[in-house]
C-alpha cells in the first residue's frame, strides 16, 4: 500500500471515529433528556397515586420519606361503604341478581353487612333459585324463601339498634324491605341503582311512597371512582 493510500485510510478512520463518537454522545444525551421528561410524567402520576413513585406495583413504589403530606387518591366515605355493599353482594348465591347492603353509624362505623340469600339453617342446595316455575307453582321459585340484603344487614347488626343509622344498598329496596327499614329506625338510605319500574311493579312504587311518608332521607350514590381494585398482596 502506498503512502497516499495509508494517508487516506488514516483520515477515513479518524472521520469514522469522530462520527461514531458524536452519534453515541447524542444517543446518550437523548436518553437522559427523555429520562427527565419520563420522570416528570411519573411524578405527576405519583401525585395521583399517593405521593409515591411507581406504576401500579405497590412493592416497587417508593414514597418520599421526607414528605409530610398525607396520601392522595384515597376513596371517599361514600365510595368506601358502597364498595363494602358490593363486596358483600359477591357472597350471594342467587344466579339472577346479587344485592349487598351495609349498615353504617352516623360516626362512620360499620354496624352490619348483608346480602340476599336463604335464612340460616336452610340449605341453598335444597331450596330453589328459579325466578319462575314451569308449573306456575310459586313454591318452586326463590321468592317465598329468600331474605333480602337490607334485612340481613339490619338483623346482623353488632349494635343495639339500627335507629338513626345509614343504610348503603346496591339496589333500591322493595316495599317489604322499606317496612323493615322504617320500623328499625334507619334514618337514611343510599342506593346505587334502582330497578326499572313498570306500571305493574307496585313493590317499588310503594317503597318510594312509604319511605317518603316516614321521612327517611333517600339519595342515589354518586361514585367518585369508576371501579376499585382489590389486590391480595403485601402492603
Amino acid at each position: 500500500m502506498s503512502a497516499r493510500d495509508l494517508t487516506l485510510v488514516s483520515i477515513s478512520s479518524a472521520l469514522i471515529g469522530a462520527f461514531t463518537s458524536i452519534v453515541i454522545f447524542r444517543f446518550i444525551s437523548s436518553n437522559k433528556s427523555s429520562g427527565k421528561s419520563s420522570k416528570k410524567d411519573v411524578s405527576r402520576l405519583s401525585l395521583a397515586n399517593g405521593n409515591c413513585w411507581g406504576r401500579g406495583n405497590a412493592s416497587a413504589s417508593k414514597c418520599d420519606p421526607f414528605d409530610p403530606s398525607k396520601r392522595t387518591g384515597y376513596i371517599t366515605w361514600d365510595d368506601y361503604f358502597m364498595s363494602i355493599a358490593f363486596l358483600s353482594a359477591k357472597r350471594s348465591k342467587d344466579p339472577n341478581r346479587q344485592v349487598g347492603a351495609c349498615l353504617v353509624s352516623q360516626n362512620g362505623i360499620i354496624l352490619g353487612i348483608g346480602y340476599n340469600g336463604f335464612p340460616r339453617g336452610c340449605s341453598d342446595d335444597k331450596l330453589p333459585w328459579a325466578k319462575k316455575s314451569a308449573r306456575g307453582d310459586p313454591l318452586e321459585t326463590k321468592f317465598p324463601y329468600v331474605v333480602h340484603a337490607e334485612v340481613n344487614a339490619i338483623l346482623n347488626t353488632n349494635h343495639a339498634s339500627a335507629a338513626g343509622q345509614k343504610l348503603y344498598v346496591t339496589m333500591f329496596p322493595c316495599n317489604e324491605c322499606a317496612k323493615i327499614i322504617i320500623q328499625s329506625g334507619v334514618s337514611e338510605v343510599i342506593y346505587f341503582v334502582e330497578k326499572k319500574m313498570e306500571n305493574s311493579d307496585h313493590a317499588y312504587i310503594a317503597s318510594h311512597k312509604l319511605l317518603s311518608m316516614a321521612g327517611i332521607k333517600v339519595r342515589r350514590h354518586q361514585p367518585e371512582m369508576d371501579k376499585i381494585l382489590i389486590e391480595f398482596q403485601e402492603p
